[in-house]
């Protein structure tokens, strides 16, 4: 155990800040489990209409749900309700980004690499079900926003060719809405998912133990070491000073900015919209793709695709697909087999860095669609003419983000293969207080 102990302390981790992004997205999952046991204690999940006769007078009187009742009871009656519940939702929104920024660093910088392609696996798991965390989570209040993005959910599931209208009536109990929904997406929401969760985490960093962090091109840096700071005493206290760095910051924000106000929703009712009305940032890009996408069906095996299939299922299926293969993608393309320990520089692979903004764009140019009418609202243009200019943008801006990306790379390239080769320029003071240039020859 002392040997095991010793190593285990002299670890060494690289110092570099983007690796403390991981860091971050850990220490957001231990405030969710926090804030999320103390409003468990409070929430009721169950879809059953009362009379609301709560502290807040607007809706007194008014049919509700048990579970937004409850929700209603948190913000304004429990001490510390409202401010655990937001800093428990400025988490959930912080870990997600946390999440993607990492993966981000990671893709780009080439740390997906053999021998690594597992634990790219497993991080790509663990983005899924941060996002399926997040949906299942918002769903809970039974608001009117997020009774409308279940609906959604719903419309998209039930879209699935022949397995569709089963799968949806296995999870939601029926057809929709139904009285079941909230108390399945609360066992999924407290149990499940965060047990796959947690077990990914600890696969992740287990793997990540086990192989070795990368290394940024660093003096001393190769492809049999790793440079950097000791697990003890230096690395212990910098994660431990971001810890409460990070819990002290989602404080001030769950303290300060307003985040879900359900009580200006009113309760989910299925007749009832309202505009404008987006999701949380995370699955905003899903919404824009289905504003975006035009009205097409066709049939298949005399079964109707409906028009939510492509942009709902297919669209996500082949994004999320291809960043999940590209550790098998990218060998096959540039021949390259062999282990690496180095990081890249983002333009020492064009084509991975051009593919990775063009991707990244397409999520953004979605995200923005999901916010067309308040674009258009804000902008004075009307929302058939906006809708229009983004799905012109859904291609265009990819393609020359690629473009773009790979010409810039390629000069990077060049500039640091052939270093600009032309003497400094020396200046010298003249007797007279003027300058003149001297030639060292």
């Amino acid at each position: 155990m002392a040997s095991w102990a010793r190593t285990g302390l002299r670890k060494i981790f690289p110092d570099h800040w983007s690796f403390l992004l991981g860091e971050v997205a850990l220490f957001c999952l231990v405030i969710l489990v926090l804030t999320g046991v103390f409003l468990t204690l409070f929430y009721v999940p169950d879809a059953q209409l009362i009379s609301y006769q709560g502290s807040y007078q607007p809706l007194v009187g008014q049919e509700v749900s048990r579970a937004y009742a409850s929700v209603l009871d948190l913000s304004f009656e429990v001490k510390a309700g409202l401010v655990m519940r937001q800093i428990h939702h400025w988490a959930a929104l912080v870990f997600v980004a946390a999440i993607t920024l990492h993966i981000l660093r990671i893709f780009f910088t080439g740390a997906f690499r053999k021998p690594r392609e597992i634990n790219w696996l497993v991080g790509i798991g663990l983005l899924v079900m941060a996002l399926a965390m997040g949906i299942t989570g918002y769903s809970l209040p039974d608001d009117l926003l997020s009774g409308t993005g279940l609906r959604v959910i719903y419309s998209v599931v039930i879209s699935i060719p022949f397995i569709g209208p089963y799968l949806a009536f296995l999870v939601f109990g029926g057809e929709f809405p139904t009285v079941t929904i909230i108390s399945r997406l609360f066992v999924f929401h407290v149990m499940l998912l965060p047990a796959l969760l947690i077990g990914g985490v600890l696969t992740h960093l287990a793997i990540l133990w086990r192989q070795k962090h990368t290394n940024f091109r660093v003096p001393g840096a190769t492809e049999h070491n790793v440079v950097g700071r000791p697990f003890w005493p230096s690395q212990v206290f910098k994660s431990t000073g971001l810890m409460f760095l990070t819990a002290a910051v989602l404080a001030l924000m769950g303290g300060l900015v307003q985040v879900n106000p359900v009580w200006s929703y009113g309760p989910y009712d299925a007749t009832t919209v309202s505009a404008p009305a987006q999701p949380d940032w995370y699955v905003g890009w899903l919404d824009g793709s289905l504003r975006l996408f035009p009205p097409i069906e066709f049939t298949l095996l005399g079964v109707t695709i409906p028009t939510v299939f492509i942009p709902g299922v297919v669209i996500p299926g082949i994004a999320f697909g291809v960043m999940t293969l590209w550790p098998f993608i990218e060998p096959r393309i540039t021949g390259d087999h062999g282990e690496h320990q180095i990081l890249d520089r983002p333009y020492d692979n064009p084509l991975r860095a051009s593919v990775g903004v063009a991707g990244l764009l397409v999520f953004v140019v979605l995200t923005l669609a999901g916010g067309n009418d308040v674009i258009a609202l804000v902008f004075d243009v009307p929302l058939e003419v906006m809708t229009n200019v983004l799905r012109v943008a859904f291609f265009a801006v990819p393609l020359l983000g690629f473009v773009v990306t790979y010409r810039i790379c390629r000069e990077l390239q060049s500039r640091t293969a052939a270093p600009d080769a032309r003497r400094p320029v020396v200046l010298v003071r003249t007797a007279s207080g003027g300058y003149e240039e001297r030639d060292d020859g």
